[in-house]
This record gives C-alpha cells, structure tokens and sequence, in this order.
C-alpha cells in the first residue's frame, strides 16, 4: 500500500512535468510566430523604401538611421545597404520557419507520445462574442465643422 501511495505522487509530478515542458514547447512555437511577424514587417518597411528610392537620382541626399543616429548619404550609397539588409532577413525568415516546423512536428510527436488533447472553449464564450461582434459599429464620427 504505501509503495502505491508513493507510485501516485510521483505520477501527479510526472504529468505536472509533461504539463510545463508542453506549455514551454508552445510559449516558444509562440515566440517563434511573433519573431517571424515581427521581422516580415521589417522586410516590408524594407521594400517599402527600395521601392520609394529606386526611381530617384542615385546622387540624390537621403538620410539613414545607423545604431541611433541620422546620417546624411547618397541614394547610390544607401540602397545597396538597405537591399542586402532585405536579404538577410529574408534568410532569417526562412531559418526561422524552418525552426518553426520542426518545433510544430516536436509539439506534436509529444502530445502523441504523452496523449495530449486541447481542450476548446465553451460555446456560451463564442456566442457572446459573436454578439459583441455584431453590436460594435466600428465607426467613429466627429463633430461636424462649419
């Protein structure tokens, strides 16, 4: 009997252990998600700029911000810098979507090792925010100037 009670209590340990280091694999899937997007809008500032310089005179002033400070240069010089800046967090991207696969196929070899079920959120929370949705005009209208 008390080698049963001692079995129970490390059992409850071991599924609070599965618990953290699965809550861990998906806050880190997470931070992987945020990552990328973060660094897809840098790609899109990026060609936001190339696209905007490109067609101007490559001697041309134009100011760039290096570490924290404005610096005067030439189109000429500035849009090779910017474009392989772009590069480079294009590869980024792609090493971290690859990241990102292979922690999605650990998540999931874990939960099949372990039987890991999600559980979904009632239906009473999604119908309240379908009303909430459908209440919410989304326009914001000043006084009227004469």
């Amino acid at each position: 009997m008390a080698s049963k009670a001692g079995g129970e209590g490390k059992e409850a340990i071991n599924e609070q252990v599965i618990a953290n280091t699965y809550a861990n694999m998906r806050t880190e899937m997470n931070q992987l998600y945020t990552k990328i997007t973060e660094l897809e809008m840098e790609v899109s500032e990026h060609s936001l700029v190339i696209g905007a310089i490109e067609p101007l005179d490559p001697s041309r002033r134009c100011y760039r911000m290096i570490g924290g400070v404005l610096v005067e240069r030439t189109i000429k010089e500035v849009l090779p810098a910017v474009k392989r800046n772009k590069e480079g967090l294009e590869e980024v991207i792609a090493r971290m979507h690859e990241a990102l696969e292979r922690k999605k196929k650990e998540i999931t070899e874990f939960e099949l090792k372990y039987k890991i079920r999600i559980r979904k959120a009632d239906n009473d929370a999604e119908d309240e925010g379908g009303k909430k949705e459908g209440t919410a005009q989304g326009v914001l209208v000043g006084p009227a100037v004469q």
